[in-house]
């Protein structure tokens, strides 16, 4: 799934597309937010490891990832 992070102070976000299910997601972002001094740490599907200090935390985005069509369409 593709999610977008938003961060306090920056106009500009965070994208990346993860492989994990939408509930899984919610409940790394409640646990990062419970904790006093939390960090939101997530891997991407190259591998990528991003951390993000729970408190400089604006938004959480999930956008449903859309599958590329290949070819062309015949009407």
């Amino acid at each position: 799934m593709e999610i977008f992070i938003g961060i306090r102070g920056n106009t500009r976000q965070l994208g990346f597309d993860i492989d994990m299910s939408e509930d899984e997601l919610m409940a790394k972002v409640n646990e990062a937010l419970a904790s006093a001094h939390g960090v939101l740490d997530l891997t991407d599907t190259k591998g990528q490891r991003t951390l993000v200090p729970a408190h400089a935390l604006a938004y959480v985005q999930i956008a449903a990832k859309t599958e590329r069509r290949v070819g062309f369409a015949i009407h």
